[in-house]
């Protein structure tokens, strides 16, 4: 299934260029009182939902998929967890540029194949959260601010420690992220959890319906350019190995989404350039920045 959240926190169900109001399937997540569960609501239950929208489907009213305001799918996770410099040509081309290396990046990674597993995972704010309706909003006009399309996996249910023949197991879909960029020599959690750096959309895909992620191609432009393509089997740690990674440090939750790193061909924004990002058996958005 693709499922999206539109207008006033509509849950939609996509089927071609149509989208049928599903919100109804909803009304299965338990209400909850004060301290709120860890973890978000929908994809906690998420068995029970994708069972209702079953069932409610065929009825639901549907509506133009070019009508509705597409928000970020995910409304609640714990952690946004994103792996750095996992395509290996992203790390020989990319880093290389002064205006992003800045000095330090391309000696840091000289000779390190595998840079997740040495420099670990970073963090971005759950603040920095938009989704394809809105745009991005570039806070510091003056410091270059740059582009990155990534995979995103979505945690399907709670997990630690997980081996990587059980790492798939945990997905609940994938979503398509844009990791808005900061270039500059602070911390990289710091950099990149600006507000509005954090697209998601423009809907989740269940897991079921991509056997082999690796399979899947990654791409984006800018203003009509081609910029970014590459297949995400080219990431140097793979997805059971980067969930496996994860969970042996932090406890996930439904709803952690894990960015799983950019291909070559990064670069600049300024204000009126369009965004379009894209994946093959996920979708693509197109985000303004302002």
């Amino acid at each position: 299934m693709k499922l999206c959240r539109f207008g006033e926190d509509r849950l939609g169900l996509v089927e071609d260029n149509m989208v049928r109001d599903v919100s109804a399937a909803l009304d299965v997540i338990p209400s909850q009182r004060w301290p709120i569960a860890i973890g978000d609501p929908l994809i906690t239950n998420f068995d029970a939902v994708l069972e209702k929208i079953k069932q409610i489907a065929g009825a639901a009213e549907a509506l133009p998929l070019d009508e509705v305001q597409l928000q970020c799918p995910v409304t609640n996770p714990s952690k946004i967890m994103a792996a750095p410099a996992n395509y290996r040509k992203h790390v020989e081309i990319d880093v290389k540029d002064p205006g992003l290396d800045h000095g330090f990046h391309a000696k840091t990674l000289e000779g390190v194949e595998r840079p997740v597993e040495k420099f670990g995972l970073f963090l971005k704010s759950n603040s920095s959260v938009i989704g394809p309706s809105e745009s991005i909003k570039r806070i510091l006009p003056d410091r270059r601010t740059d582009y990155e399309a990534e995979l995103t996996v979505i945690i399907g249910k709670t997990c630690r420690s997980v081996s990587r023949d059980e790492a798939m197991d945990y997905i609940a879909g994938y979503t398509v992220g844009l990791d808005m960029s900061v270039r500059g020599t602070e911390d990289r959690s710091f950099r990149k959890s600006l507000d509005t750096y954090s697209v998601f959309g423009p809907w989740i895909v269940t897991a079921d319906e991509i056997p082999d992620p690796a399979a899947l191609e990654i791409w984006l432009e800018k203003n009509g350019e081609p910029q970014q393509r590459s297949s995400v089997g080219a990431m140097t740690v793979d997805i059971p190995d980067l969930i496996a990674f994860a969970s042996a440090h932090y406890t996930l939750h439904p709803g952690d989404l894990i960015m799983t790193g950019t291909p070559e061909g990064v670069g600049p924004v300024v204000a009126g350039d369009v965004i379009k990002v894209g994946c093959s058996g996920i979708g693509q958005m197109t985000i303004p920045v302002i």
